[in-house]
């Protein structure tokens, strides 16, 4: 039977599928989101947040339940042969709005399911893509429901957000070039009563003759009082050959569930204090591989996250990077559903995020044999970089040339946040990204508010951009007077914030894409440059 018709089709309903949907029915495209599960999985496999995500989070509007649910991840306790070695603070600029977290992955789901609801969809339980067809005007998809039906949809566009083992990129064709790791581990969340501090992880390893580590125990703070997510090699009695049916061995086996004593075992190894181990909720025995595909989309079909890179856990980049991916890809897809994107713009996705998937595989995989001091960046660089701080698009075929004249970010930079943004009306100093939250592109005039021309040029080629597509804010440095010729919302730089953020020292414009990366920087603030950016985007 022929199902209802959908601009999207997203197959996986885990946190990068959600995304997805989430921000293709926020900008009102018609989506379907199916997963074969028919539940939501109760176990924190993905736990750490990223304060990039963190951000991500904001600019949607699920930031505070997040944090609601959320517990701090202050930094890492090393312990070696029994010895506390080294404290990681994982600390951050105090211009950056959110530091780590941890969230077990099913409130991770339940959050963005619950926030998909609000735009009257639903994730449609025990369905499953079974094959799909392309064409170049859409792509034709076989479903088969809770019953065991069938059905066929006809959709504009799929999205495969299937996981490790995603029938959308076999179906593709894709390559997935990389490797497996041989050793196996076993992942429980327990709870246990010792005094270490609040909010800090932590790592224990024991030194073999070598000098190499041959025992490990990983553990993350989860919500609760007392509970870690424990990851631990597996025993002998625990360990199998056995791969996936495709040869991918990656995330969690059934059939070998770890009990109660395996992890006790591990904990009276390498514990840093005398601790037993309670109520377990869950336990598995687990695996990694580290792969990429050779592309991110072809044609109408695109893939995401676990779909499209595996890699091991090490600094929680996998989730973080594919809600990311999907952040990137989701904008676009909504331009182009609506007949507003530039032919090219979707081929931007691609270009811009498979070289952040190649980054993060090869240095998580650099860190899992090496440890985080292999790549011999300074402490406050390793920080920013695992916290996706440092993630940019520069010279992707969709920003602008780089034509400042001063510091501060540049087109393809993730675009900061600053304080003290006073309006005309709040009593209250605002945040730069409450101006952000829930908006498209964002045009941001920074000026002292002199009489010049760059205002009505920039007004009449900001007027051409489709409606709801682009807003745009007058911010005034300190001493400014309101700019005449345009009718935008102005905001005084009273404490001079915007400005130390963004390396202004005269008039400048700055688009903020809707992901949150600076499309294009214009000193001085022509129009010309803000066209030109434009057309690069939207079909004119």
């Amino acid at each position: 039977m022929r199902g209802n018709a959908a601009d999207v089709l997203v197959a996986g309903a885990g946190p990068v599928g959600l995304t997805a949907a989430v921000e293709l029915r926020r900008r009102g495209v018609a989506c379907r989101i199916v997963d074969r599960l028919p539940a939501r999985l109760p176990y924190a496999k993905a736990v750490g947040i990223q304060p990039r995500t963190l951000e991500v989070w904001d600019r949607m509007g699920i930031v505070r339940e997040a944090l609601d649910a959320a517990v701090p991840m202050r930094g890492q306790l090393v312990y070696v042969d029994g010895v506390l070695r080294d404290r990681l603070e994982m600390v951050l600029p105090p211009e950056v709005p959110y530091g780590f977290a941890a969230l077990p992955q099913y409130e991770t789901e339940r959050i963005l399911e619950e926030f998909l609801a609000r735009f009257g969809t639903g994730i449609e339980r025990s369905t499953e893509l079974v094959s799909f067809a392309r064409d170049e005007r859409g792509v034709t998809c076989l479903l088969t429901g809770p019953d065991g039906g069938q059905e066929e949809l006809r959709t504009r566009f799929l999205v495969g957000c299937d996981g490790a083992h995603s029938l959308v990129r076999k179906g593709l064709g894709l390559a997935f070039g990389g490797g497996a790791f041989a050793e196996q581990y076993m992942l429980a969340d327990v709870r246990v009563d010792w005094d270490l501090p609040y909010g800090y992880g932590v790592r224990s390893t024991h030194l073999g003759p070598d000098g190499k580590p041959d025992d490990l125990l990983v553990c993350i703070p989860l919500p609760g009082p007392g509970r870690y997510r424990m990851s631990m090699l597996v025993p002998p009695e625990l360990s199998s050959p056995a791969l996936s049916p495709d040869g991918t061995a990656h995330g969690l086996e059934g059939g070998r569930a770890p009990e109660p004593e395996h992890v006790q075992a591990v904990l009276d190894r390498l514990s840093p204090q005398p601790v037993t181990a309670r109520d377990m909720r869950w336990s598995s025995v687990f695996r990694i591989s580290h792969r990429i595909v050779d592309r991110y989309s072809d044609g109408r079909v695109f893939v995401a996250g676990d779909a499209a890179h595996i890699h091991p856990p090490t600094g929680a980049q996998g989730m973080n990077t594919g809600i990311q991916d999907a952040w990137n890809l989701a904008w676009k897809l909504s331009l182009a559903v609506a007949g507003e994107a530039h032919p090219r713009l979707l081929e931007s996705y691609d270009a811009e995020r498979r070289p952040v998937g190649e980054e993060v595989v090869g240095r998580t995989v650099r860190h899992a044999t090496q440890g985080f001091g292999a790549d011999g960046a300074d402490p406050a660089a390793i920080v920013l970089r695992e916290a996706q701080l440092l993630v940019g698009y520069p010279g992707s075929p969709v920003v602008g040339p780089d034509r400042g004249t001063s510091g501060g970010p540049r087109p393809g930079d993730r675009a900061p946040d600053c304080g003290g943004l006073a309006g005309e009306v709040p009593h209250y100093p605002l945040r730069l990204f409450d101006l952000l939250r829930d908006r498209e592109h964002v045009l941001l005039l920074h000026t002292d508010g002199a009489p010049d021309s760059y205002v009505p040029a920039l007004a009449a080629v900001a007027d051409g951009v489709p409606a709801g597509r682009l807003t745009a804010y007058a911010v005034l440095s300190e001493g400014g007077t309101a700019p005449a010729g345009a009718a935008w919302p102005v905001y005084r730089d009273g404490r001079g914030e915007f400005a130390r953020a963004y390396g202004v020292r005269g008039p400048a414009a700055f688009v903020v894409r809707p992901d949150g990366y600076l499309g294009a920087r214009l000193e001085p603030p022509a129009a010309e440059g803000l066209a030109a950016y434009l057309a690069g985007v939207f079909h004119r």
